[in-house]
Protein backbone atom coordinates (compact mmCIF):
# COMPACT_ATOMS: atom_id res chain seq x y z
CA UNK A 1 0.00 0.00 0.00
CA UNK A 2 1.27 3.12 -1.10
CA UNK A 3 2.28 5.51 2.25
CA UNK A 4 -0.51 8.30 1.02
CA UNK A 5 -3.29 5.41 0.73
CA UNK A 6 -1.98 4.12 4.06
CA UNK A 7 -2.29 7.86 6.00
CA UNK A 8 -5.60 7.69 4.32
CA UNK A 9 -6.91 3.84 5.69
CA UNK A 10 -5.36 5.59 9.18
CA UNK A 11 -7.12 8.66 9.21
CA UNK A 12 -10.17 6.88 7.82
CA UNK A 13 -10.13 4.42 10.94
CA UNK A 14 -9.56 7.24 13.74
CA UNK A 15 -12.49 9.22 12.33
CA UNK A 16 -14.48 6.32 12.77
CA UNK A 17 -13.79 5.77 15.94
CA UNK A 18 -14.14 9.19 17.08
CA UNK A 19 -17.64 9.25 15.37
CA UNK A 20 -18.46 5.87 17.36
CA UNK A 21 -17.26 7.44 20.66
CA UNK A 22 -19.16 10.65 19.84
CA UNK A 23 -22.48 8.76 18.48
CA UNK A 24 -22.35 5.54 20.29
CA UNK A 25 -25.78 5.97 21.99
CA UNK A 26 -27.31 7.07 18.99
CA UNK A 27 -26.20 4.71 16.73
CA UNK A 28 -24.90 1.60 16.84
CA UNK A 29 -21.20 0.69 15.06
CA UNK A 30 -22.70 -1.06 12.52
CA UNK A 31 -24.53 2.34 11.38
CA UNK A 32 -22.08 4.51 11.97
CA UNK A 33 -19.24 1.99 9.89
CA UNK A 34 -22.07 2.49 7.30
CA UNK A 35 -22.71 6.21 6.99
CA UNK A 36 -18.82 6.59 6.87
CA UNK A 37 -18.22 3.85 4.24
CA UNK A 38 -21.04 5.31 1.94
CA UNK A 39 -19.64 8.48 2.24
CA UNK A 40 -16.24 7.37 1.54
CA UNK A 41 -17.34 6.47 -1.83
CA UNK A 42 -18.78 9.61 -3.03
CA UNK A 43 -14.87 10.52 -3.39
CA UNK A 44 -14.05 7.67 -5.55
CA UNK A 45 -11.69 8.75 -7.90
CA UNK A 46 -10.53 11.83 -6.99
CA UNK A 47 -6.85 12.06 -7.40
CA UNK A 48 -6.05 14.54 -4.70
CA UNK A 49 -6.79 13.10 -1.36
CA UNK A 50 -5.01 15.51 1.45
CA UNK A 51 -8.37 16.84 2.82
CA UNK A 52 -10.80 14.15 2.08
CA UNK A 53 -10.86 12.41 5.87
CA UNK A 54 -11.63 15.29 7.12
CA UNK A 55 -14.27 15.99 4.24
CA UNK A 56 -15.75 12.22 5.18
CA UNK A 57 -16.08 13.10 8.78
CA UNK A 58 -17.63 16.05 8.38
CA UNK A 59 -20.59 14.96 6.08
CA UNK A 60 -20.49 11.59 8.26
CA UNK A 61 -21.81 13.95 11.35
CA UNK A 62 -24.07 15.43 9.28
CA UNK A 63 -25.81 12.48 8.41
CA UNK A 64 -25.60 11.20 11.83
CA UNK A 65 -26.69 14.35 13.45
CA UNK A 66 -29.39 16.09 12.07
CA UNK A 67 -28.86 19.62 13.99
CA UNK A 68 -25.18 19.34 12.32
CA UNK A 69 -26.47 18.65 8.91
CA UNK A 70 -27.60 22.66 8.55
CA UNK A 71 -24.54 23.96 9.65
CA UNK A 72 -22.59 21.30 7.61
CA UNK A 73 -24.51 22.43 4.50
CA UNK A 74 -23.77 25.93 5.23
CA UNK A 75 -20.52 25.28 5.27
CA UNK A 76 -20.47 23.68 2.09
CA UNK A 77 -22.06 26.76 0.43
CA UNK A 78 -20.09 29.04 2.05
CA UNK A 79 -16.95 27.26 0.14
CA UNK A 80 -18.91 27.45 -2.95
CA UNK A 81 -19.63 31.50 -2.63
CA UNK A 82 -15.87 31.99 -1.45
CA UNK A 83 -13.87 30.06 -4.41
CA UNK A 84 -11.21 32.54 -5.29
CA UNK A 85 -9.26 32.57 -8.02
CA UNK A 86 -5.16 31.17 -7.28
CA UNK A 87 -3.68 34.45 -8.23
CA UNK A 88 -6.06 36.66 -6.57
CA UNK A 89 -3.53 37.90 -3.44
CA UNK A 90 -5.92 39.48 -1.07
CA UNK A 91 -5.67 39.32 2.25
CA UNK A 92 -9.34 39.18 2.67
CA UNK A 93 -10.31 36.43 0.39
CA UNK A 94 -7.38 34.32 1.37
CA UNK A 95 -9.19 35.33 5.10
CA UNK A 96 -12.59 33.90 4.00
CA UNK A 97 -11.15 30.89 2.49
CA UNK A 98 -9.56 29.75 5.41
CA UNK A 99 -11.83 31.15 7.83
CA UNK A 100 -14.42 28.23 5.64
CA UNK A 101 -11.52 25.90 5.90
CA UNK A 102 -11.19 26.28 9.55
CA UNK A 103 -14.75 25.80 9.86
CA UNK A 104 -14.30 22.13 7.88
CA UNK A 105 -11.39 21.53 10.35
CA UNK A 106 -8.45 22.06 8.32
CA UNK A 107 -5.49 24.29 9.69
CA UNK A 108 -4.20 27.16 7.57
CA UNK A 109 -1.08 25.62 8.37
CA UNK A 110 -2.13 22.05 6.35
CA UNK A 111 -4.07 23.61 3.71
CA UNK A 112 -0.69 25.66 3.00
CA UNK A 113 1.38 22.39 2.80
CA UNK A 114 -1.58 20.97 0.61
CA UNK A 115 -0.57 22.31 -2.25
CA UNK A 116 -3.14 24.67 -4.46
CA UNK A 117 -4.31 21.89 -6.36
CA UNK A 118 -5.28 20.45 -2.95
CA UNK A 119 -7.44 22.99 -2.00
CA UNK A 120 -9.11 23.32 -5.37
CA UNK A 121 -9.93 19.89 -5.20
CA UNK A 122 -11.97 20.08 -1.67
CA UNK A 123 -13.77 23.40 -2.97
CA UNK A 124 -14.65 21.45 -6.14
CA UNK A 125 -15.61 18.27 -4.03
CA UNK A 126 -17.60 19.89 -1.42
CA UNK A 127 -19.91 21.98 -4.00
CA UNK A 128 -20.28 19.30 -6.09
CA UNK A 129 -21.61 17.42 -2.69
CA UNK A 130 -23.74 20.61 -1.55
CA UNK A 131 -25.56 20.20 -4.75
CA UNK A 132 -25.65 16.60 -5.61
CA UNK A 133 -26.16 15.51 -2.26
CA UNK A 134 -29.49 17.28 -0.30
CA UNK A 135 -30.03 16.42 2.98
CA UNK A 136 -32.56 14.14 2.87
CA UNK A 137 -30.91 11.57 1.00
CA UNK A 138 -30.24 8.53 2.52
CA UNK A 139 -27.00 7.19 3.07
CA UNK A 140 -27.34 4.05 1.76
CA UNK A 141 -29.35 5.28 -1.78
CA UNK A 142 -27.99 4.01 -4.75
CA UNK A 143 -27.99 6.18 -7.36
CA UNK A 144 -30.83 5.23 -10.08
CA UNK A 145 -31.91 2.01 -7.23
CA UNK A 146 -30.30 -1.03 -7.09
CA UNK A 147 -28.67 -3.04 -9.86
CA UNK A 148 -29.94 -7.00 -9.06
CA UNK A 149 -27.02 -9.75 -9.43
CA UNK A 150 -28.55 -13.52 -9.34
CA UNK A 151 -26.10 -16.38 -8.12
CA UNK A 152 -26.39 -20.16 -7.40
CA UNK A 153 -24.85 -20.48 -4.15
CA UNK A 154 -24.14 -24.02 -1.55
CA UNK A 155 -27.14 -23.94 0.73
CA UNK A 156 -24.49 -23.65 3.61
CA UNK A 157 -24.31 -19.99 2.15
CA UNK A 158 -27.76 -18.93 2.61
CA UNK A 159 -27.61 -17.70 5.95
CA UNK A 160 -25.16 -15.23 4.80
CA UNK A 161 -27.03 -14.03 2.03
CA UNK A 162 -29.81 -13.96 3.65
CA UNK A 163 -28.62 -11.81 6.42
CA UNK A 164 -30.17 -8.06 6.66
CA UNK A 165 -26.81 -6.97 7.35
CA UNK A 166 -24.99 -8.11 4.25
CA UNK A 167 -27.52 -6.94 2.15
CA UNK A 168 -27.35 -3.93 3.64
CA UNK A 169 -23.44 -4.09 2.97
CA UNK A 170 -23.85 -4.58 -0.45
CA UNK A 171 -26.82 -2.18 -1.26
CA UNK A 172 -23.73 0.63 -0.25
CA UNK A 173 -22.26 -0.66 -3.34
CA UNK A 174 -25.80 -0.45 -5.35
CA UNK A 175 -26.44 -4.05 -5.80
CA UNK A 176 -29.49 -6.64 -4.46
CA UNK A 177 -27.97 -9.76 -4.65
CA UNK A 178 -30.52 -12.88 -5.23
CA UNK A 179 -29.45 -16.75 -4.72
CA UNK A 180 -30.71 -19.89 -4.98
CA UNK A 181 -29.30 -22.68 -3.23
CA UNK A 182 -28.57 -25.71 -4.68
CA UNK A 183 -25.64 -28.68 -4.25
CA UNK A 184 -22.33 -27.42 -5.06
CA UNK A 185 -21.57 -30.94 -7.41
CA UNK A 186 -25.36 -30.06 -8.90
CA UNK A 187 -24.07 -26.27 -9.62
CA UNK A 188 -20.98 -27.47 -11.37
CA UNK A 189 -23.04 -30.73 -13.09
CA UNK A 190 -26.94 -29.91 -13.48
CA UNK A 191 -27.91 -26.46 -12.37
CA UNK A 192 -28.85 -24.34 -15.98
CA UNK A 193 -26.70 -21.46 -15.17
CA UNK A 194 -27.62 -19.28 -18.17
CA UNK A 195 -30.09 -17.38 -15.62
CA UNK A 196 -27.36 -16.26 -13.25
CA UNK A 197 -24.81 -13.86 -12.68
CA UNK A 198 -22.36 -16.00 -10.71
CA UNK A 199 -21.54 -19.60 -9.23
CA UNK A 200 -20.63 -19.81 -5.48
CA UNK A 201 -19.81 -23.85 -5.41
CA UNK A 202 -17.95 -24.56 -1.98
CA UNK A 203 -15.25 -26.21 -3.72
CA UNK A 204 -11.89 -24.98 -5.72
CA UNK A 205 -12.62 -28.54 -7.65
CA UNK A 206 -16.44 -27.55 -8.87
CA UNK A 207 -15.00 -24.15 -9.47
CA UNK A 208 -12.67 -25.95 -11.72
CA UNK A 209 -15.53 -27.35 -13.40
CA UNK A 210 -17.77 -24.40 -14.40
CA UNK A 211 -15.06 -22.43 -15.28
CA UNK A 212 -14.14 -25.19 -17.92
CA UNK A 213 -17.81 -25.41 -18.57
CA UNK A 214 -18.25 -22.01 -19.09
CA UNK A 215 -15.04 -20.39 -20.53
CA UNK A 216 -14.44 -18.20 -17.33
CA UNK A 217 -10.76 -17.90 -16.35
CA UNK A 218 -11.71 -15.60 -12.96
CA UNK A 219 -12.47 -16.63 -9.69
CA UNK A 220 -12.77 -15.33 -5.75
CA UNK A 221 -12.11 -17.11 -2.81
CA UNK A 222 -13.55 -14.65 -0.26
CA UNK A 223 -13.65 -17.29 2.53
CA UNK A 224 -13.03 -21.20 3.41
CA UNK A 225 -14.21 -23.80 5.74
CA UNK A 226 -12.68 -26.67 6.77
CA UNK A 227 -14.82 -30.19 7.03
CA UNK A 228 -15.73 -31.05 10.58
CA UNK A 229 -17.86 -33.38 12.36
CA UNK A 230 -20.53 -32.44 14.88
CA UNK A 231 -21.16 -34.64 17.13
CA UNK A 232 -22.35 -35.21 21.18
CA UNK A 233 -20.23 -35.60 24.34
CA UNK A 234 -21.32 -39.21 24.98
CA UNK A 235 -20.35 -40.03 20.83
CA UNK A 236 -17.29 -38.18 21.89
CA UNK A 237 -16.72 -40.54 25.10
CA UNK A 238 -17.49 -44.04 23.18
CA UNK A 239 -15.28 -43.29 20.59
CA UNK A 240 -12.18 -42.14 22.76
CA UNK A 241 -12.46 -45.67 24.62
CA UNK A 242 -12.21 -47.48 21.50
CA UNK A 243 -9.63 -45.57 20.40
CA UNK A 244 -11.07 -43.17 17.55
CA UNK A 245 -10.74 -40.15 19.15
CA UNK A 246 -8.36 -38.24 20.76
CA UNK A 247 -10.10 -36.03 23.65
CA UNK A 248 -9.44 -32.13 23.78
CA UNK A 249 -11.15 -29.26 23.38
CA UNK A 250 -11.98 -29.46 20.22
CA UNK A 251 -11.45 -33.36 19.95
CA UNK A 252 -9.20 -34.93 17.01
CA UNK A 253 -11.38 -38.35 14.81
CA UNK A 254 -8.64 -40.81 13.65
CA UNK A 255 -9.69 -41.53 10.04
CA UNK A 256 -7.38 -44.56 9.49
CA UNK A 257 -8.77 -46.00 12.68
CA UNK A 258 -12.29 -45.27 11.91
CA UNK A 259 -11.95 -46.64 8.75
CA UNK A 260 -10.66 -49.90 10.15
CA UNK A 261 -13.74 -50.24 12.17
CA UNK A 262 -16.43 -49.18 9.25
CA UNK A 263 -14.42 -51.74 7.37
CA UNK A 264 -15.05 -54.66 9.46
CA UNK A 265 -18.97 -53.08 10.12
CA UNK A 266 -18.64 -52.19 13.64
CA UNK A 267 -22.45 -51.46 15.17
CA UNK A 268 -22.66 -48.97 18.19
CA UNK A 269 -23.87 -51.84 20.95
CA UNK A 270 -20.94 -53.59 19.84
CA UNK A 271 -18.61 -51.31 21.34
CA UNK A 272 -17.40 -51.92 24.88
CA UNK A 273 -18.80 -50.41 27.36
CA UNK A 274 -21.38 -48.95 25.31
CA UNK A 275 -24.24 -47.80 27.74
CA UNK A 276 -24.95 -44.46 26.66
CA UNK A 277 -26.02 -45.59 22.89
CA UNK A 278 -26.66 -49.27 22.20
CA UNK A 279 -28.21 -48.65 19.18
CA UNK A 280 -27.94 -51.91 16.34
CA UNK A 281 -26.47 -48.82 13.89
CA UNK A 282 -23.52 -49.22 12.15
CA UNK A 283 -20.41 -46.98 13.40
CA UNK A 284 -20.94 -44.27 10.20
CA UNK A 285 -20.19 -40.35 9.97
CA UNK A 286 -23.49 -39.18 8.31
CA UNK A 287 -23.13 -36.95 4.73
CA UNK A 288 -25.21 -35.53 2.10
CA UNK A 289 -25.03 -37.80 -1.30
CA UNK A 290 -22.07 -37.48 -2.76
CA UNK A 291 -23.34 -37.41 -6.18
CA UNK A 292 -24.59 -34.18 -5.59
CA UNK A 293 -23.14 -32.51 -2.47
CA UNK A 294 -19.53 -30.54 -2.57
CA UNK A 295 -19.39 -31.21 1.71
CA UNK A 296 -19.70 -35.41 0.52
CA UNK A 297 -17.01 -35.25 -2.17
CA UNK A 298 -14.68 -33.79 0.40
CA UNK A 299 -15.77 -36.29 2.90
CA UNK A 300 -14.84 -38.76 -0.28
CA UNK A 301 -11.64 -37.05 -0.76
CA UNK A 302 -10.43 -37.41 2.88
CA UNK A 303 -11.42 -41.42 2.90
CA UNK A 304 -9.86 -41.54 -0.13
CA UNK A 305 -6.75 -40.40 0.59
CA UNK A 306 -6.38 -42.69 3.97
CA UNK A 307 -7.60 -45.98 2.18
CA UNK A 308 -4.62 -44.97 -0.44
CA UNK A 309 -1.94 -45.30 2.14
CA UNK A 310 -1.93 -41.47 3.44
CA UNK A 311 -1.22 -41.10 -0.21
CA UNK A 312 -3.06 -38.84 -2.95
CA UNK A 313 -5.37 -41.00 -5.19
CA UNK A 314 -3.80 -40.86 -9.05
CA UNK A 315 -4.33 -43.29 -11.77
CA UNK A 316 -7.47 -45.86 -12.48
CA UNK A 317 -5.60 -48.59 -10.07
CA UNK A 318 -5.68 -46.23 -7.16
CA UNK A 319 -9.33 -44.84 -7.67
CA UNK A 320 -10.35 -48.07 -7.90
CA UNK A 321 -8.53 -49.82 -4.86
CA UNK A 322 -9.72 -46.56 -2.53
CA UNK A 323 -13.50 -46.58 -4.20
CA UNK A 324 -13.42 -50.70 -2.85
CA UNK A 325 -12.42 -49.40 0.27
CA UNK A 326 -14.76 -45.98 1.07
CA UNK A 327 -18.14 -46.76 -0.84
CA UNK A 328 -19.28 -48.91 1.91
CA UNK A 329 -19.35 -45.65 4.15
CA UNK A 330 -21.82 -43.86 1.64
CA UNK A 331 -24.02 -46.81 0.47
CA UNK A 332 -24.84 -48.33 4.05
CA UNK A 333 -26.54 -45.04 5.16
CA UNK A 334 -29.45 -45.31 3.46
CA UNK A 335 -30.97 -42.06 2.19
CA UNK A 336 -28.99 -38.82 2.40
CA UNK A 337 -29.55 -35.09 1.16
CA UNK A 338 -28.74 -33.35 -1.47
CA UNK A 339 -27.12 -30.62 0.28
CA UNK A 340 -25.62 -30.07 4.12
CA UNK A 341 -28.34 -27.85 5.37
CA UNK A 342 -30.57 -30.67 5.44
CA UNK A 343 -28.69 -33.00 7.90
CA UNK A 344 -27.06 -30.17 9.94
CA UNK A 345 -30.55 -28.68 11.17
CA UNK A 346 -31.66 -32.86 11.82
CA UNK A 347 -28.44 -32.87 14.02
CA UNK A 348 -29.53 -29.26 15.78
CA UNK A 349 -33.29 -30.23 16.32
CA UNK A 350 -33.24 -34.22 16.49
CA UNK A 351 -30.19 -34.86 19.06
CA UNK A 352 -27.75 -37.71 19.05
CA UNK A 353 -30.67 -40.79 18.59
CA UNK A 354 -31.23 -39.91 14.50
CA UNK A 355 -27.64 -38.14 13.82
CA UNK A 356 -24.73 -39.02 16.07
CA UNK A 357 -21.86 -38.05 14.09
CA UNK A 358 -22.48 -35.89 10.89
CA UNK A 359 -20.03 -34.55 8.42
CA UNK A 360 -20.23 -30.81 8.30
CA UNK A 361 -18.34 -27.36 7.63
CA UNK A 362 -16.91 -25.52 10.67
CA UNK A 363 -18.92 -22.44 9.58
CA UNK A 364 -21.97 -24.51 10.17
CA UNK A 365 -21.22 -25.20 13.91
CA UNK A 366 -19.63 -21.78 14.25
CA UNK A 367 -22.53 -19.62 13.08
CA UNK A 368 -24.88 -22.13 14.84
CA UNK A 369 -23.02 -21.30 18.38
CA UNK A 370 -22.86 -17.70 17.29
CA UNK A 371 -26.76 -17.64 16.96
CA UNK A 372 -27.22 -19.86 20.32
CA UNK A 373 -28.68 -22.69 18.45
CA UNK A 374 -26.47 -25.26 20.43
CA UNK A 375 -27.20 -27.52 22.90
CA UNK A 376 -24.67 -28.27 26.20
CA UNK A 377 -23.51 -31.89 24.89
CA UNK A 378 -23.05 -30.68 21.25
CA UNK A 379 -19.18 -31.10 20.12
CA UNK A 380 -17.81 -30.26 17.21
CA UNK A 381 -14.64 -33.02 16.15
CA UNK A 382 -12.14 -32.34 13.48
CA UNK A 383 -11.07 -35.16 11.32
CA UNK A 384 -7.66 -36.02 11.06
CA UNK A 385 -6.77 -35.50 8.72
CA UNK A 386 -9.56 -33.03 7.33
CA UNK A 387 -9.95 -31.18 4.27
CA UNK A 388 -10.66 -27.16 3.84
CA UNK A 389 -13.07 -26.09 1.47
CA UNK A 390 -12.08 -23.22 -0.59
CA UNK A 391 -15.76 -21.35 -1.46
CA UNK A 392 -15.43 -19.97 -4.78
CA UNK A 393 -17.12 -17.24 -6.59
CA UNK A 394 -16.66 -17.62 -10.89
CA UNK A 395 -18.51 -14.98 -12.01
CA UNK A 396 -20.22 -15.78 -15.56
CA UNK A 397 -20.33 -12.31 -16.01
CA UNK A 398 -19.46 -8.71 -15.40
CA UNK A 399 -22.00 -8.17 -12.80
CA UNK A 400 -20.99 -11.36 -11.17
CA UNK A 401 -17.64 -10.62 -11.20
CA UNK A 402 -18.19 -7.33 -8.99
CA UNK A 403 -19.93 -9.71 -6.46
CA UNK A 404 -16.68 -11.61 -6.19
CA UNK A 405 -14.72 -8.46 -5.70
CA UNK A 406 -16.95 -7.51 -3.05
CA UNK A 407 -17.02 -10.19 -1.34
CA UNK A 408 -13.13 -10.65 -1.26
CA UNK A 409 -12.35 -7.20 -0.48
CA UNK A 410 -15.06 -5.17 1.56
CA UNK A 411 -14.21 -5.15 5.61
CA UNK A 412 -17.92 -5.09 6.56
CA UNK A 413 -18.39 -8.41 4.09
CA UNK A 414 -15.76 -10.17 5.30
CA UNK A 415 -16.45 -9.05 8.89
CA UNK A 416 -19.82 -10.68 8.53
CA UNK A 417 -18.86 -13.76 6.86
CA UNK A 418 -16.33 -14.42 9.88
CA UNK A 419 -19.74 -13.82 12.09
CA UNK A 420 -21.20 -16.72 9.50
CA UNK A 421 -18.34 -18.91 10.67
CA UNK A 422 -16.44 -18.96 7.71
CA UNK A 423 -12.96 -17.87 7.66
CA UNK A 424 -11.88 -15.10 5.67
CA UNK A 425 -8.95 -13.08 4.00
CA UNK A 426 -8.23 -11.83 7.33
CA UNK A 427 -8.08 -15.10 9.94
CA UNK A 428 -8.06 -12.81 12.40
CA UNK A 429 -11.42 -11.85 12.23
CA UNK A 430 -12.52 -15.50 12.62
CA UNK A 431 -10.72 -16.01 15.88
CA UNK A 432 -12.09 -12.72 17.00
CA UNK A 433 -15.74 -14.30 17.06
CA UNK A 434 -14.98 -17.53 18.19
CA UNK A 435 -13.01 -16.23 21.16
CA UNK A 436 -15.55 -14.11 21.78
CA UNK A 437 -18.47 -16.91 21.82
CA UNK A 438 -16.17 -19.49 23.37
CA UNK A 439 -15.96 -21.78 20.14
CA UNK A 440 -13.53 -24.28 20.49
CA UNK A 441 -12.20 -24.74 17.28
CA UNK A 442 -8.69 -25.20 16.14
CA UNK A 443 -7.50 -21.99 15.05
CA UNK A 444 -4.24 -23.05 12.45
CA UNK A 445 -5.16 -26.75 11.26
CA UNK A 446 -2.12 -29.01 10.65
CA UNK A 447 -3.09 -32.09 9.66
CA UNK A 448 -4.50 -31.02 5.97
CA UNK A 449 -4.88 -32.65 3.11
CA UNK A 450 -5.23 -31.58 -0.58
CA UNK A 451 -8.11 -32.98 -2.39
CA UNK A 452 -7.32 -34.51 -5.90
CA UNK A 453 -7.62 -32.89 -8.83
CA UNK A 454 -11.01 -32.21 -10.63
CA UNK A 455 -10.73 -35.67 -13.11
CA UNK A 456 -9.75 -37.88 -10.39
CA UNK A 457 -12.46 -36.50 -7.74
CA UNK A 458 -14.95 -37.08 -10.52
CA UNK A 459 -13.74 -40.70 -11.69
CA UNK A 460 -14.17 -41.38 -7.71
CA UNK A 461 -17.33 -40.28 -7.55
CA UNK A 462 -18.48 -42.11 -10.48
CA UNK A 463 -17.64 -44.98 -9.01
CA UNK A 464 -19.18 -44.53 -5.26
CA UNK A 465 -22.48 -43.43 -7.55
CA UNK A 466 -22.49 -46.79 -9.25
CA UNK A 467 -21.97 -48.92 -5.61
CA UNK A 468 -25.84 -47.20 -5.32
CA UNK A 469 -27.01 -49.83 -7.41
Amino acid sequence: MAVDAAREEKALRELTNRLVDRYGEEHSVERVEAVVGAVRQRFDGHKVRDFIPILIERIARRELTPVEAENSAEEANTVNSQAIPLGDNSNSASGHLFDTLDRLGVSRRTALVGAAAAVVAVVGVVAVIAVQQPDSAPVAAAPGGLTTVRGVVGSEKMAFFEDSRVADALARHGVKVEVDPAGSRQIATSVDLGKYDFAFPSSSAAAERIQRLKGVSGKYTPFSSPMAIATFRPIVDLLTAAGVVKPGPAPAFDIEKYLALAERGVQWDQLEGNTTYPVRKNVLVGTTDPRTSNSAAMYLAVTAYVANDNTIVRGGKAEDYAVSRISRLFTRQGYTENSTDGPFKEYLAGGMGQTPMVWIYEAQYVDAAVHNQLKPDMVLMYPSPTVVSQHTVVPLNDKGDTIGKLLSTDPELQRLAAEHGFRPNDVSLFTKVTAEHQVPVVPNLIDVVDPPNYDTLEHLLDGVAKAFN
